[in-house]
């Protein structure tokens, strides 16, 4: 366990090798997430809490996380859902923990249109519940996206430091986009998954700039458990020391792991 342990991990799944793999799935992870794993790491970790973001690999089948709810009230999650889910089930999930959903856009080829009827009737349930919507997409179509969310009134949430595109860097669309999105108070930025930058280093850079823009005030931290096609090469305990070369300052660094997710995750506890 590390001196100053996150409060907070904003980042991680949990799943098993025989739950169904959606038809595009990139990944088919080598063995089991489970939840007695994952609570196991948490701990031995130093970490109390935890959201749990649903894995794309399995698309709508939201059902083990809601079974690690139910037995973890430490923990929080977002759903892949229709956009079809009737506000019904939308708020039966709100009821278990569930605290917003995910667009999973990375690695699929044509997103749908955040401005057609079914998705503009879906993020009206999602504004209303005062969820948020979990996004990943890739770097350059970032600023289509964010401006189709915020247009929809809902809070926004972007992964792994918005997968910036290597050659442009900070200077690149999608990473402006995401700094001007910060700045108008709606949008938070998970510091996760920098192993999966290229290269890797340069997660301190773009870390650097979201810093100076967002302060602790909209960064979250997240390891990215049980880190899905790194399965071997990256441990808990290196994203912790990671996010202390990101983000040198303590005070700073006890505020994203800990005072703004326990805000914007877990204000109903």
């Amino acid at each position: 366990m590390t001196a100053d342990a996150p409060l907070v991990d904003s980042h991680f799944h949990v799943y098993t090798t025989d739950m169904p793999l959606t038809a595009t799935a990139w990944h088919k992870p080598p063995e089991d997430a489970t939840i007695e794993r994952m609570i196991a790491t948490l701990d031995a970790n130093g970490v109390t809490f935890g959201v749990l973001a649903a894995a794309s690999l399995y698309g709508e089948y939201n059902d083990y996380m809601l079974e690690a709810l139910r037995r973890h009230k430490r923990l929080r999650a977002t759903a892949i859902v229709s956009p079809t889910i009737s506000r019904h089930a939308l708020e039966a999930l709100d009821r278990e923990g569930f605290v917003g959903i995910r667009f999973q856009f990375r690695n699929v080829a044509e997103p749908p249109d955040l401005a057609g009827p079914e998705h503009r009737m879906l993020l009206r349930r999602i504004a209303d519940l005062g969820w948020h919507v979990h996004l990943n997409d890739e770097g350059a179509r970032l600023p289509r996206s964010i401006a189709a969310l915020e247009a929809a009134g809902v809070k926004l949430v972007i992964d792994h430091f918005g997968h910036p595109d290597t050659a442009s860097g900070v200077d690149g669309a999608g990473f402006r986009a995401t700094l001007a999105a910060i700045e108008r108070g709606r949008t938070w930025v998970k510091l996760s998954a920098g192993y999966r930058l290229k290269p890797p280093a340069t997660a301190k850079t773009y870390a650097a700039a979201l810093l100076k823009v967002a302060g602790g005030d909209r960064l979250l931290w997240g390891s990215d458990w049980p880190f899905a096609g790194f399965e071997t090469t990256v441990r808990y305990a290196d994203t912790i020391a990671d996010l202390a070369t990101w983000v040198p300052d303590v005070a700073t660094r006890r505020q994203i792991t800990g005072e703004t997710p326990l805000k914007l995750y877990f204000a109903r506890m």
